[in-house]
């Protein structure tokens, strides 16, 4: 068990004590058993709430890493209903806190893809966001190959949700490649980041891009990873971390299972978005 806290050191137009809200972001190795998923999920969201976590975030594919791609279509949702989401709601209910699920296989229309889905529950169990993965992804590298086209259906919608922590923009993984949806959120004060990087690209990318993301937009970034090696034989990149509007990592997790909790401080990102109006200065020109 591992779990790494750190309290926010603001080297830029920081303030020396921090003031605000916890969060969390949830590092797995997931296996083929939902049940066994589901029985990890719940001992680190435990292990967050007992750091005072009000948000916590789940990684992408927490719910299942199955033996071949086609194994989530034999566990499947259909919106609403089912153990997966059951466990969501009733795990945020019970302890009063916002669950973010990083994705769950919900059913489409076609009965050979599922949606990959990221689901948001408020603390009284309701859920009040869906987001759909909308960037899928693909590799060719050397042994490692990956073809999500084949098995999920892309989503075609922009989700932001509204929180007690603020405006919060959803995605998922390889969405941090393209920098536009981010823009199309619009002011967001939390990135969400659900993943699960594999160790090749992530070794070569994943900070990179979780920090710009956060430069960007002046937000805090909470990005949970699948980190270690899975049943199936995949090794994910791990790294979960919890960025702030300034680009740096509060919080971080290399390897293993186990929790990142952070304090997200709203009058900081303030601060920073009123000394350096990035966005304010946005202009977009025609080609």
């Amino acid at each position: 068990m591992l779990n790494n806290t750190t309290e926010p050191q603001h080297s830029a137009l920081g303030k020396e004590k921090s003031k605000g809200f916890r969060v969390a972001a949830i590092q797995m190795a997931s296996g083929p058993s939902v049940a066994a998923n589901l029985e990890e999920a719940a001992r680190l969201i435990e292990e967050a709430v007992a750091q005072q976590a009000k948000l916590v975030v789940l990684p992408e594919y927490f719910c299942i890493m199955g033996m071949k791609d086609t194994d989530k279509l034999a566990v499947r949702e259909q919106p609403g209903d089912g153990p997966i989401q059951k466990f969501l709601s009733d795990t945020a209910k019970h302890f009063g806190i916002w669950l973010v699920g990083g994705s769950v296989p919900l059913a489409s229309a076609e009965s050979d893809k599922v949606f990959n889905s990221c689901l948001v529950y408020a603390d009284n169990g309701k859920q009040v966001a869906r987001y759909d993965k909308i960037h899928l992804f693909g590799l060719q590298l050397g042994h490692e190959y990956y073809a999500e086209e084949k098995t999920i259906v892309a989503g075609d919608r922009v989700v932001t949700v509204d929180s007690p922590f603020g405006r919060m923009g959803l995605s998922i993984c390889y969405d941090l490649r393209f920098p536009e949806l981010f823009r199309l959120m619009n002011k967001v004060d939390i990135i969400l980041a659900p993943s699960a990087f594999t160790a090749i690209t992530g070794k070569a990318h994943w900070e990179v891009l979780v920090r710009a993301r956060a430069v960007e937009n002046m937000a805090y970034v909470i990005a949970p990873g699948q980190g270690g090696y899975h049943v199936n034989g995949r090794e994910t990149n791990g790294d979960s971390m919890i960025v702030d509007p300034w680009g740096g990592v509060i919080a971080r997790l290399p390897r293993g299972s186990g929790t990142v909790v952070a304090t997200i401080d709203p009058e900081y990102q303030s601060s920073v978005r009123a000394n350096l109006p990035a966005l304010d200065h946005r202009t977009l020109l025609a080609c």
